[in-house]
C-alpha cells in the first residue's frame, strides 16, 4: 500500500501545482483592464478562450493516448501551463495574450487524461475511488490557492510578478521527471489501436457524463451566486468569499471520505446518496441565516463534492480501454458544459431575481441524481445481499 501511495501522492501534488494556473486569468482581470486597457469583453474573452480550449481538447489528448499511446509527459504539460500563464504578465499585445491563454489551456488539457491514465493503471476496483480522490483533491486545493498566489504576486510586483509562478512548476517538473518515466505505448495498460465504440458501450458513460454535467452546473452556480447572496445578507465581500472557501475545503474532505466509502459500499450507491443528501442542506442554507446557514453551507459542500472523484473512477471502469477519453469527458467537457450552464442562472437572476436563479440549483442536483440512477453500473450493496 505504501508503494501505491508513493506513486499517487506526487501526481496529486503535481495536480495541485497544475491547477494553480487555472484561475489566474480570472484573478488578474482587474489589472488587465486597468493597466492593459482591455474592455470587459476582451478581458472576458481571455477567460472564455482558456476554458473552451481546455474543455474541448482534453478528450482529444485522451483519444491520442488511448488509441495511439501518444502522451505528453505530465512534467511537460505542467511547464506549458506555467510558462504561458506567466507570460501574460509581461506580454502587452492582446493577440499574444489571447494566444498565451489558449496555449496554457492546452498544457492544462493534456495533463489530466495522461495523469489519470497513470492513476487508473496503479489502482484496482477495490481502491479506485480512494486513489482517484487523492489525485483529484490535489487539483481542488491548487484551484483554491491560485487566486491567492496570483493576487499576492501582482499586488507586490505588478503583472510581471506572474513570472514568479514559474518556480513551483519548474521544481515539480524536475521531481516528476525523476519519479515518473515516460510511458511507452507498449507499456500502457490502456493503449489499444483497435479500440472501437458501440452504442451499448457508450450509453453508460453518456448517462454518467450527463449526470456529471448537471452536478457541475450546480457547483459553478453555487460558487458564482452564493457570494452575492451572502453580501445581500449583510456580509462583506471578504467574509462571503471566506465562506465559499470553507465550502470548497469541506468538499475536499468530502471527496477523500466519499472515495473511501465508495470502495467499501459501492460507487453508484455513494454517488447517488451524496447527491440526494446535499439537497436538504442546500435548501436549509438558502432559507436560513446565521450559524445554522453556515453549517448548512459547509455540509452542502461536503456532500455535493464527495462524489466527484467517484464518478471519474466509475468512468474508468465503464470505459477500461479508453481511460484517457473518459477522463477528458469527465474533467474537461462535463465541467466546461456545466460552467456554460451558469449563464442560464445569470439570465434568470437578471430578468427575475437571484432567489429564483438559486432556487433552480436543487433541481439541477436532483436531475443529476436521476441520471446517476439510470447509469447501468452494478450495485455493490445488492450483490452483497445475494
Amino acid at each position: 500500500m505504501s508503494r501505491l501511495y508513493r506513486a499517487i501522492i506526487p501526481l496529486s501534488i503535481a495536480h495541485l501545482v497544475t491547477d494553480i494556473y487555472m484561475p489566474v486569468i480570472t484573478a488578474i482581470l482587474p489589472l488587465l483592464i486597468a493597466e492593459r486597457g482591455l474592455s470587459f469583453f476582451l478581458a472576458g474573452l481571455m477567460v472564455t478562450s482558456y476554458n473552451l480550449m481546455s474543455s474541448a481538447t482534453q478528450p482529444v489528448f485522451g483519444y491520442l493516448s488511448d488509441r495511439y499511446g501518444r502522451q505528453v509527459h505530465v512534467s511537460t504539460s505542467l511547464l506549458i501551463s506555467a510558462v504561458f500563464i506567466s507570460l501574460i504578465g509581461v506580454v502587452t499585445s492582446y493577440p499574444l495574450m489571447l494566444c498565451c491563454a489558449a496555449l496554457a489551456a492546452i498544457g492544462h488539457a493534456c495533463f489530466h487524461p495522461n495523469a489519470l491514465s497513470t492513476v487508473s493503471r496503479v489502482a484496482d476496483n477495490m481502491n479506485r475511488g480512494r486513489i482517484t480522490a487523492i489525485f483529484v483533491v490535489g487539483g481542488n486545493i491548487g484551484y483554491a490557492l491560485g487566486p491567492i498566489l496570483a493576487g499576492g504576486l501582482v499586488f507586490f510586483f505588478g503583472l510581471p510578478g506572474l513570472l514568479f509562478l514559474l518556480a513551483p512548476a519548474a521544481i515539480m517538473s524536475i521531481i516528476l521527471r525523476k519519479i515518473i518515466p515516460p510511458v511507452a505505448a507498449s507499456q500502457s495498460g490502456h493503449f489499444s489501436p483497435t479500440t472501437t465504440f458501440s452504442i451499448a458501450s457508450l450509453r453508460p458513460v453518456s448517462l454518467l457524463f450527463t449526470s456529471s454535467t448537471f452536478r457541475a452546473w450546480a457547483v459553478f452556480s453555487a460558487i458564482a451566486f452564493f457570494p452575492p447572496l451572502l453580501i445581500s445578507r449583510g456580509h462583506d465581500i471578504f467574509t462571503a468569499n471566506l465562506f465559499i472557501t470553507l465550502m470548497l475545503f469541506a468538499g475536499v474532505a468530502g471527496q477523500l471520505i466519499g472515495g473511501a466509502l465508495a470502495d467499501r459500499y459501492g460507487k453508484k450507491e455513494i454517488s447517488l446518496a451524496t447527491l440526494i443528501c446535499s439537497v436538504p442542506f442546500l435548501i436549509l442554507f438558502l432559507h436560513s441565516e446565521g450559524p445554522l446557514s453556515f453549517i448548512a453551507l459547509v455540509l452542502f459542500g461536503f456532500f455535493l463534492w464527495s462524489n466527484f472523484a467517484v464518478t471519474v473512477a466509475m468512468s474508468h471502469e465503464l470505459l477500461p480501454s479508453s481511460v484517457g477519453i473518459a477522463s477528458g469527458l469527465m474533467l474537461g467537457v462535463a465541467i466546461g458544459a456545466g460552467g456554460i450552464g451558469v449563464a442560464v442562472n445569470g439570465i434568470l437572476a437578471d430578468v427575475y431575481s437571484l432567489s429564483l436563479a438559486l432556487a433552480t440549483v436543487p433541481a439541477l442536483i436532483l436531475i443529476a441524481a436521476v441520471f446517476m440512477l439510470g447509469v447501468p453500473y452494478p450495485w455493490k450493496i445488492l450483490r452483497r445481499g445475494t
